[in-house]
């Protein structure tokens, strides 16, 4: 299964570029890490088992109320793949399963 993550910069208007981000396991074990690209994009994380996830997400150059983002999601089938995007604005976020 893959698993990638889009942040968007709501405030702006465009893609969060250069934002670190970690897919880490439950535990905290962590499985990758990056930064976004000039789109705004991650792709192409492997995640070798079922189970729980996270991505934290460096939030504080783009939104300083928010130093941190930690998205928390449930992987039921290796065969899919997982895109959890991130839209950020300086006193909120939203999320949502992608596609």
């Amino acid at each position: 299964m893959t698993i990638s993550t889009h942040v968007l910069d709501a405030q702006r208007g465009r893609p969060a570029t250069g934002l670190a981000v970690r897919l880490e396991r439950a535990d905290g074990t962590l499985v990758s890490n990056g930064e976004t690209g000039p789109d705004g994009r991650i792709t192409g994380w492997d995640a070798t088992e079922v189970g729980v996830y996270r991505l934290v997400f460096d939030t504080g150059a783009v939104a300083p109320f928010f130093p941190e983002v930690v998205l928390t999601f449930h992987v039921a089938d290796p065969a899919e793949h997982y895109h959890v995007p991130l839209l950020l604005s300086p006193f909120a976020y939203s999320t949502y399963r992608g596609s």
